[in-house]
């Protein structure tokens, strides 16, 4: 640990991205936030805070002051799944913009499990998108496209594959006005494959359920999902109640129907994303520079204002997309019933006959 800590801190760029270890009698306040996937999250106060600034006159590195954290518990020590998660969040996190930044690791002295302290964001994107996805105008959802990719970007750089992207895994910094993505529990290289399936199913790749294991086109069908989301306001495949049946559907070739008033280059580059040929898909970076180029024509057209108007698209007859609306149905919904579980494969397939068709 100590040995990855200090690779670590030898790559940082600048003293408020320099990983530490953080004494645990050094976060104070304590409390339960929720779960996410096999860990347990905490928010606390670290006294003292992280690296901000360099003293030249007294040669020394200086604090913020106390803040506000994220603490996410990696349980089982035992497992050595836990620290290639650090070495995941820490090798790629502080190397790029649009990624959860990790202040450091310490270590609770009344179990013995680590626990990664992360940089506390103000909200995720599916909250974000049913409380203002009336105000949104395309040049604006464009924007959290393009920062989720710039993210996947870095992290498929590092030959890495995140494997569970979806909306409550990006997190907006209003400070910044800047999308991140985080959880690196399921990260990994491209050849570290998983026995079981896990995550959100909306936005799992059909050839996983073939069980045809995770590739880098495995995530850029994710950021379809995501792209489909941001353009909506709502999770994908939010109606759908029967998670069997679905998993049915989408090997079959069902899909999210793309809303009226979708920019003509941003709904064909969401299709190409979720496209069921994997050869199809656009890799990573094709999409960046797809994606950038969209992101940078509506600088080019400022006094478009058919370009810079809001857009509120039509969902189910017409009828506005509202927060009350969202909520209500993601109640029952497969995206909430399927959140952070794990399904092993052979027996998720074998509930349906999933035989391949046109839906």
């Amino acid at each position: 640990m100590d040995s990855l800590i200090r690779k670590c801190q030898m790559k940082s760029r600048s003293p408020d991205k320099i990983i530490e270890w953080i004494p645990y009698n050094n976060l104070q306040n304590i409390e339960y936030l929720t779960s996410g996937g096999f860990s347990e999250i905490y928010i606390a106060d670290w006294i003292g805070g992280g690296y901000n600034n360099w003293d030249g006159e007294k040669q020394q590195l200086t604090r913020n002051g106390t803040i506000k954290v994220i603490l996410k518990i990696l349980e089982n020590i035992k497992n050595k799944s836990w620290f290639y998660e650090i070495k995941s969040h820490l090798s790629i996190a502080n190397k790029s913009t649009f990624i959860v930044q990790c202040h450091g690791i310490t270590q609770d002295p009344s179990n013995g499990n680590f626990i990664l302290v992360i940089k506390k964001l103000d909200t995720d994107l599916r909250k974000y998108l049913q409380a203002n996805h009336i105000k949104l105008t395309w040049k604006e959802r464009t924007k959290i496209a393009y920062n989720i990719i710039d993210a996947l970007h870095r992290i498929q750089n590092e030959n890495e594959i995140h494997r569970d992207l979806h909306s409550g895994n990006v997190l907006y910094y209003q400070r910044t006005n800047s999308w991140f993505i985080s959880d690196f529990g399921l990260c990994g290289p491209v050849d570290k494959q998983l026995g079981n399936i896990y995550g959100n199913l909306p936005y799992i790749a059909p050839e996983i359920f073939e069980g045809k294991g995770y590739d880098f086109s495995s995530d850029i069908y994710s950021i379809g999902m995501l792209m489909w989301e941001i353009s909506s306001g709502e999770p994908p495949f939010i109606e759908e109640r029967d998670k069997y049946g679905f998993v049915m559907k989408i090997i079959a070739g069902f899909r999210p129907e793309v809303l009226p008033g979708t920019p003509l280059e941003y709904r064909e580059l969401m299709e190409q994303c979720w496209d069921a040929d994997l050869t199809k898909r656009p890799d990573i970076n094709t999409l960046f520079n797809k994606i950038k180029h969209i992101y940078k024509s509506y600088f080019q057209n400022e006094n478009d204002v058919e370009q810079q108007t809001n857009y509120v698209p039509t969902i189910n007859n017409s009828q506005l997309c509202t927060s009350s609306s969202v909520s209500h149905s993601f109640s029952n919904s497969i995206y909430r019933n399927s959140s952070n579980e794990v399904y092993n494969l052979r027996d998720l397939l074998s509930k349906q006959n999933l035989t391949k068709g046109k839906y």
